[in-house]
């Protein structure tokens, strides 16, 4: 098993969260080592999920440095969509990606990526509505449990979660 002992891991936060998106890879990361920091537009704010599991958001988003982190983890629901209008999502996302660390993101997950610009020559998976947003903003789309492209991890749905979290451990541990 991936060793991530001194890895730090941002994963983002937000109303209508997927919560088994979020809270089965946070366990994960957490079990194999990682510090993993949970961040939304506000600190300390407690944030529902989709079936209405609270999270608390650690950090605020834009308080946080790119240079601080290992890797991002993206979790699905409707909050992709919500998050991906602010600046400071956009930023640190493209920041982590060009930096060549893991970009993780499931099922609408990916919306946040397309809007930060990194998914153009990438392979990807996503929640089969995701398919023509990663396309048109140049991206191959495959329907597959989990794609590994460079740093980036992609994963459908829940039920791929250990495929999912299997992918951000290899990329990780790199």
């Amino acid at each position: 098993m991936p060793e991530l002992q001194g890895k730090r891991v941002l994963m983002f936060v937000g109303d209508d969260y997927e919560d088994m998106e979020l809270q089965y890879p946070k366990y994960r990361l957490l079990e194999a080592g990682a510090e993993v920091v949970v961040a939304g537009l506000e600190a300390g704010i407690t944030y529902k999920g989709k079936y209405g599991y609270p999270q608390v958001s650690q950090k605020r988003i834009a308080d946080l440095s790119a240079s601080d982190f290992d890797g991002l983890v993206i979790p699905g629901g409707w909050m992709p969509d919500k998050l991906r209008r602010y600046e400071e999502v956009k930023q640190i996302t493209r920041q982590i990606h060009e930096a060549g660390k893991c970009v993780a993101s499931i099922c609408h997950g990916p919306w946040i990526d397309i809007s930060a610009g990194i998914v153009s020559g990438a392979t990807y998976t996503s929640t089969p509505g995701l398919t023509d947003d990663l396309v048109n903003a140049g991206a191959t789309w495959v329907d597959k449990p989990v794609v590994i492209d460079d740093n980036h991890v992609t994963s459908r749905r829940p039920d791929d979660l250990p495929d999912f979290c299997r992918g951000i451990l290899e990329v990780m541990s790199r």
